[in-house]
């Protein structure tokens, strides 16, 4: 079982965990990103955006970047999304991670020079500590706001969707924007950036990645499938088998889940047969009823 998983099991673990990584997303966001002039996705790419205009329109010469405040203000209405689609819990660790990630973006200054002067690799590395940093938050049960939510929310209800192919989505139309507004250099950096922060959110957000698992047993009690049924509530299907070797009787079970679950089916299995033999096969495509799960 990996320490990340041994983490999230306790509620206050996770929540800290989840708050640990909106300070990794505001240092990926304010020191890789902001210093070159670039845009981040999202919502909050979006109240950037908005921020740029006002202190454009109005002259100013704001000490702290308020976008953060913007940022804050947007996700109200999202958040009563959250509250009818994915229950009270998740509402309050959402309320908690958006109020600290705002914090943080306004709090993290951003370097006086750029710490990498190459454009790109600053996009690489910003891509991938967000991206990272984001996925830890939604496997901690969390989110940041913003389009997170509806992507949550999307994935849920939809097969074969992610979040971050949703992000890819809205960031293609906010970067037409920014092209238009800012200039095609700024888009197309800034896209660079995305498209590596969405890879990563992908790899980081353990329930969006599915696999499928086989199980060698030699116990044929019906309580090890029961088992895995009551407590993953996963379907199991198996069949019967022979070891070339042993010429021995076996069962095969054959079981898809998200790696998130991953741990606690060897757990479930391990506790009935400790010899049982597994075969995990990670990034399955599935068609049909298999239900994404929230942590």
């Amino acid at each position: 079982m990996s320490m990340l998983h041994k983490a999230i099991q306790n509620r206050w673990c996770r929540l800290a965990l989840a708050v640990a990584a909106t300070l990794l997303y505001a240092i990926g966001v304010n020191w890789f990103i902001v210093p070159m002039g670039l845009y981040t996705g999202g919502l909050l790419g979006f109240c950037q955006v908005a921020r740029t205009l006002i202190v454009e329109a109005l002259g100013l010469s704001p000490n702290v970047d308020f976008s953060g405040v913007l940022y804050l203000a947007a996700n109200v209405p999202i958040l009563l999304l959250a509250w009818q689609a994915l229950g009270r819990g998740f509402l309050v660790r959402t309320v908690v991670c958006t109020v600290t990630s705002s914090l943080f973006l306004s709090l993290v200054p951003p370097p006086a020079a750029p710490l990498v002067e190459e454009t790109l690799t600053n996009c690489v590395l910003g891509g991938i500590l967000v991206g990272f940093s984001l996925g830890i938050v939604l496997t901690c049960g969390c989110s940041t706001g913003g389009l997170d939510i509806l992507g949550l929310w999307l994935a849920k209800k939809g097969k074969g969707f992610s979040v971050g192919r949703f992000s890819l989505g809205f960031n293609a139309l906010l970067y037409t924007l920014c092209a238009v507004l800012f200039g095609l250099r700024a888009a197309i950096y800034s896209i660079i950036y995305t498209v590596f922060c969405a890879l990563f959110i992908d790899r980081g957000h353990q329930q969006n990645i599915t696999e499928q698992v086989l199980i060698f047993t030699k116990d044929e009690d019906p309580e090890l499938p029961r088992n895995i049924m009551a407590r993953l509530g996963r379907g199991v299907t198996y069949w019967e088998g022979k070891g070339a070797y042993t010429g021995e009787d076996l069962r095969v079970l054959c079981v898809c889940v998200s790696k998130f679950e991953e741990a606690d089916l060897y757990g479930v299995v391990h506790e009935l047969d400790p010899n049982a033999f597994f075969i995990t096969q990670e990034g399955v495509t599935i068609h049909g009823n298999f239900i994404r799960k929230l942590s």
